[in-house]
């Protein structure tokens, strides 16, 4: 009773426009196969739904636990099994680094709650539910090793990227995601050119990559810089960064 939760990057990311409070973006999400979370359950009795592995977090506030509600909620489940069952989750992507480990986390969490108590729910339907509890949730339960993401994350089409070597920087910075997206409304928005990246969905990574900086690359790192100046003297030269960061890339 054991899944896996891979980590993330974004070889690009851009930000297409903001409806209803939140940003639309298109995006090339690619798994890393050498990183992951792992979720188990594991038997003992629980008055409470019970997750260990995750430090200081709230149950209320973990994305776990807000997956479970949802499932519950949208599909009238009945369930006593996390009343002989703890979660827990044994953490190796850092939290604050555009990894996506909190929703990677919850995506097999739901993949596995699935899979355990024969709920036959299909990805789409468990993808469309762990959309209203995070934006990258969808793209983590299909489980695709890279896809194109777009609108507000709930469109997940899967891309047949090359194959490349993933390496990884974090730097000892916590990025917090809604402070990122808020800096780039207030300083960034405005400057959106759509025609500077289109057709990008339908090239591989490393030619999207081979032409364009981290900048431009990412809308997100220049919103990051403002917020965390401190990144500034982080970056590896011609490396790229991932998300709302803190973590650089580079593929090879």
């Amino acid at each position: 009773m054991t899944q896996k939760a891979h980590a993330k990057i974004n070889t690009f990311l851009k930000i297409t426009g903001h409806q209803n409070g939140y940003h639309t973006l298109l995006s090339r999400f690619v798994k890393v196969p050498h990183l992951y979370d792992t979720i188990t359950f594991v038997p003992q009795k629980c008055e409470n739904f019970s997750i260990e592995g995750c430090g200081n977090v709230p149950t209320k506030s973990n994305t776990i636990y807000k997956s479970f509600l949802a499932m519950q909620n949208e599909l009238n489940l009945e369930t006593d099994f996390f009343n002989h069952h703890k979660v827990v989750v044994e953490k190796n992507i850092p939290s604050g680094a555009g990894l996506g480990g909190g929703s990677s986390d919850a995506a097999a969490f739901m993949r596995l709650f699935n899979e355990v108590c024969n709920l036959n729910i299909d990805t789409p339907t468990l993808a469309k539910i762990g959309s209203k509890v995070g934006a990258d949730i969808p793209f983590f339960v299909y489980d695709y090793d890279a896809a194109n993401v777009s609108g507000f994350g709930e469109i997940v089409k899967e891309f047949k990227d090359e194959v490349f070597e993933i390496k990884l920087y974090t730097p000892n910075i916590h990025c917090d995601t809604a402070l990122v997206y808020k800096t780039f409304k207030r300083e960034l928005f405005d400057e959106i050119e759509a025609t500077s990246f289109e057709g990008w969905e339908k090239l591989s990574s490393k030619k999207v990559l081979n032409n364009v900086d981290a900048i431009m690359a990412n809308d997100l790192y220049k919103a990051s810089l403002i917020a965390y100046p401190e990144l500034q003297k982080e970056q590896p030269k011609d490396w790229y960064f991932s998300g709302s960061g803190s973590t650089f890339f580079s593929i090879q």
